[in-house]
This record gives C-alpha cells, sequence and structure tokens, in this order.
C-alpha cells in the first residue's frame, strides 16, 4: 500500500536524503575500484555522492526520484546485510544483529516525524518493524539530526518509504544548516606509550590505527634501514639510507609529541628535514602502489613529502627524498619499510 500511496500520490518527486556513515561502510559502499557505488549508480538510477575529506564519518547523499531513491536504499541495506553475515561466519555471535542505517533529517521536520506524542514514530515502528529513533540533539554545527533506523533491510526500507512520505508532506521550515563532518586532525599527545586526543580540556585515549603505527614508528628509534640488520633477508639490503640529515630522524623524541601540531599558539613541531632512501627498482612498485595509490596512502598518514626521483639509465636503484618533520619522517620509513617486508615476505613465499 505505502508503495502506491508513493507512486499514484503525486510524490514520485526528486527527492535528496543524506545518510551519516562510518569510513568502514561507505569503503564497503564504495567497493574495489568504486565497482560497488557505480553498480549501485547504475540499477537504481538514483545519483549517489558521498562526501570527500579524510573523516571519521562521510555523508553519503542520494538523490533522485522516489522510486530510485528506495532501489539505492535497497542496495545498501543488502549489502550491509552482506556485510554482516560475511562478519558472522568468522565469529562465534549466534545472534544476527541488525542492519543499521543513520539519516540525516533537518530538524524542523523531526516533529513532524515524531507525530503528537509520538504516534507517527509509533505508527512507523509497528507497521514496517524497523527500530526508529529520533536524536535528541542536532548534530555539531548544523540544524540536522541523526535518525536511526535498524531492522532487517525489508523492515529498513519500508520505514525509509513511510519517512520520505512524511519528509514530503512536511517540507523542512526555515534554512538548514547541514551537518558536515569534521576531518580527524585534532592533535593526538604522546605520553608514556599511550595516544591522548584533546578534547576540550581533557586528554582522551586514543584508539586510532595510526597512533598505533606511530608508535611503532617511534619504537624503531635510532631508525635501521631494513635489510641491515634483519636476519631474515641476508645479504640484501633492500633500502640503503643516505647520510643526508640522517641523525635527525634518528633523535629519540621527547616524551611528548604533538602529532599533527595543531594547537593555535604552540608551536611544537620541529623544523622540516630532509631524508633520503635509495630502493632497489624491482621494488619501487610495491611503494608505489596501482595508480599512486599505496605512496599517496604513505603521505597521507605519515604527513610526510614524498618525492621518488625519475629511474636513471643503468641504474638498479631509485632516490625517495621524505620531508617533514623527524616524527613525519620516521613514520614515512616505517610505513616504507612495512611495505618492503610485505613484498619481501610475499616473494619469500613464492
Amino acid at each position: 500500500e505505502m508503495e502506491s500511496k508513493v507512486s499514484e500520490g503525486g510524490l514520485n518527486v526528486t527527492l535528496t536524503i543524506r545518510l551519516l556513515m562510518h569510513g568502514k561502510e561507505v569503503g564497503s559502499i564504495i567497493g574495489k575500484k568504486g565497482e560497488t557505488v557505480k553498480k549501485m549508480r547504475e540499477e537504481s538510477g538514483a545519483r549517489i555522492n558521498i562526501s570527500e575529506g579524510n573523516c571519521p564519518e562521510r555523508i553519503v547523499t542520494i538523490t533522485g526520484p522516489t522510486d530510485a531513491i528506495f532501489k539505492a536504499f535497497a542496495m545498501i541495506a543488502y549489502k550491509f546485510e552482506e556485510d554482516i553475515t560475511n562478519s558472522m561466519s568468522n565469529s562465534t555471535a549466534t545472534s544476527k544483529p541488525p542492519v543499521t542505517l543513520r539519516l540525516v533529517v533537518p530538524a524542523s521536520q523531526c516533529g513532524s516525524l515524531i507525530g503528537k506524542g509520538g504516534s507517527k514514530i509509533k505508527e512507523i515502528r509497528e507497521s514496517t518493524g524497523a527500530q526508529v529513533q529520533v536524536a535528541g540533539d542536532m548534530l555539531p554545527n548544523s540544524t540536522e539530526r541523526a535518525v536511526t533506523i535498524s531492522g532487517t533491510p525489508d523492515a529498513i526500507i519500508q520505514c525509509v518509504k513511510q519517512i520520505c512520505v512524511v519528509m514530503l508532506e512536511s517540507p523542512p521550515k526555515g534554512a538548514t544548516i547541514p551537518y558536515r563532518p569534521k576531518p580527524a586532525s585534532t592533535p593526538v599527545i604522546f605520553a608514556g606509550g599511550q595516544a591522548y586526543t584533546i578534547q576540550g580540556q581533557y586528554a582522551i585515549p586514543h584508539p586510532d590505527q595510526l597512533t598505533k603505527l606511530h608508535q611503532l614508528a617511534m619504537q624503531q628509534t635510532p631508525f635501521t634501514p631494513l635489510g641491515q640488520t634483519t636476519p631474515a633477508f641476508p645479504g640484501r639490503s633492500l633500502c640503503n639510507v643516505a647520510g643526508k640529515q640522517r641523525s635527525s630522524a634518528m633523535l629519540p623524541l621527547p616524551a611528548l609529541t604533538l602529532f599533527p601540531c595543531i594547537c593555535p599558539g604552540l608551536d611544537a613541531s620541529p623544523p622540516a628535514s630532509t631524508h633520503e632512501l635509495t630502493i632497489p627498482n624491482d621494488l619501487i612498485g610495491c611503494i608505489i602502489g596501482r595508480q599512486g595509490t599505496k605512496i599517496n596512502e604513505i603521505r597521507q598518514m605519515s604527513g610526510a613529502q614524498i618525492k621518488i626521483a625519475n629511474a636513471t639509465e643503468g641504474s638498479s636503484e631509485r632516490q625517495i627524498t621524505i620531508t617533514g618533520t623527524p616524527a613525519n619522517i620516521s613514520l614515512a620509513q616505517y610505513l616504507i619499510n612495512a611495505r618492503l617486508t610485505s613484498e619481501v615476505t610475499g616473494m619469500g613465499a613464492l
């Protein structure tokens, strides 16, 4: 009945729906080389845009006629269910968690969605079997709220249809300030081997994978080039470090390192220095990656500038120049060596 109401009631208009997703969920929707999102766009006929930026959260915007939006939603819900099923096969959990999607809705429309005394939201829950929750607070620096829907893919699709009807019948009042996720660039402090992020006046332990890499990089001081002291690959030096400014990358860092330093009025970042590595030609590919993906990843994660010299005739090696703070250089070297190690151990297994 819902479907006919949406189409026949003249509601088959162009609509925009915004979803808030974590990085992992976004990765699942984009798929390898963008194949999944491309398929979703083609099969649903909806426009699907994913916000840019190195943020823990991203906004996925779906625009199109209502039927195209519902198709896109169905594909996303089933993809998430597939991810849950796959993760269940490797775990001991017996009960299957529901699929959860978070919509971002203008706060001015949330009243209509909740209804008088919660009557509308109760009706949606009962008729679709999905759980629906409207956040009490607005999302930071916006006039939008998160609406969390969870249940089976079918329940979620029915629920989204009903929410669309409400949103079309009660357009937003006044201007909407859209929610824009903030980049994950809060300063990270390292003290006593633990990483902390600054939130207000408090330092909170930081679980981010990047800090773990950074700590590993710090533990590698003084930095030893891979292959020179690693007994696993005797006789093959993968990475001969040229001596330029070598000492700066090898200085043990103080107990408190700001990374990156974005504190106003606190210039704790040491001056930039340059460090050079030479890598055998046959291993440069594993550092660059397909279409430069790996080297870009290393640049982003380390915060260092990395330049790879063009191959010179007759030379079996390539020069890599890393510029940045000692911490950035140390992390870049660690990541480059990690790539080389995986490549060499992979080669050894062949």
